[in-house]
């Protein structure tokens, strides 16, 4: 076997469905496997999904843990050199998914790889052509070529600091080595947490513009979330304990509590969205929870450090 394309499906019954059609219908000369993974879907959609496509692997996880917990479960049970991670929510259009593979091949130092990644309602549309680092104290970045039109400055394969978790391919041995995705996360700086241990490992990532991959927009993404204001802000502390020295870690502390969480109250203020203002409350809140009962060091940058 020399791929396995990993999906998490949780109530999104229809996309998933399109997703192992369209792997099925446009990749060739490879073999490879397609496993879901479902998330505690509110009904069992699994049995449905394995009577309507016979060829797929499918397993049930119990409780919704997050995506990162989901693909670590599906490369369990994997057979395929390399790991295809995929949202369920994604397209592949053309057959250029052994492109990745040539990149991962091409360097033995290189463990992992992301296409570029556009729109499928507007494919000219780019939403990832690689990412920018993380600076150091703020943990801003880039996505480089997100909502631009497609030209040629995005044809260039690079090496890039962070694969993207809506597509990113990695060989076996780089799962295996770092231990998978970390699980703590639930949504937000999983894949960039869990690019800094392959990188910290000794693989080196990159972006590889030779494969496409289509992803869905989401017309709900206008209207944030109190959800994605929770784990954005809780996310931001977490990373920063897990992946920054004790300084900056000090550093980084001190500006989200008196620069960026004051900034982002201010704008729930403005908008008079009362759910986004609690919920960032309460992202703040839990982290602090988490770290008191010490569940945040798995792996990170504690682990991590001492196997460059």
């Amino acid at each position: 076997m020399v791929v396995s394309f990993i999906t998490v499906n949780y109530n999104e019954f229809e996309d998933t469905c399109q997703m192992i059609e369209s792997v099925r219908d446009h990749v060739r000369g490879l073999t490879y496997e397609i496993i879901v993974v479902d998330k505690a879907s509110d009904t069992n959609k699994l049995s449905l999904l394995i009577q309507k496509y016979p060829f797929i692997r499918a397993i049930r996880d119990q409780k919704d843990t997050g995506i990162a917990q989901g693909y670590n479960v599906g490369a369990s049970i994997a057979h395929g050199k390399y790991l295809l991670f995929l949202n369920n929510d994604t397209i592949v259009k053309d057959n250029t998914i052994h492109c990745m593979i040539e990149r991962l091949e091409s360097d033995h130092s290189i463990g992992g790889v992301s296409p570029i990644i556009r729109y499928t309602d507007e494919y000219q549309l780019v939403k990832f052509a690689g990412y920018t680092p993380l600076s150091r104290y703020t943990l801003n970045n880039i996505c480089i070529g997100n909502e631009e039109f497609m030209d040629e400055s995005f044809l260039n394969p690079t090496e890039i600091p962070y694969l993207n978790s809506t597509a990113m391919m990695v060989k076996r041995e780089v799962f295996d080595k770092t231990g998978g995705l970390p699980t703590q996360y639930f949504k937000y700086f999983d894949e960039f947490d869990w690019s800094l241990t392959i990188q910290h490992c000794g693989y080196h990532l990159w972006y590889e513009p030779k494969c496409t991959i289509y992803h869905k927009r989401k017309e709900s993404t206008e209207i944030q979330a109190p959800i994605d204001a929770f784990y954005a802000t809780r996310n931001r502390f977490l990373f920063a304990y897990r992946n920054r020295t004790p300084r900056e870690y000090f550093i980084i502390q001190l500006y989200l509590l008196f620069c960026k969480v004051p900034e982002n109250i201010f704008s729930c203020l403005l908008k008079k969205r009362v759910d986004l203002l609690r919920a960032t409350f309460t992202g703040m809140l839990n982290y602090y929870s988490l770290k008191k009962h010490q569940k945040l060091d798995s792996y990170g940058y504690k682990f991590s450090y001492f196997l460059r």
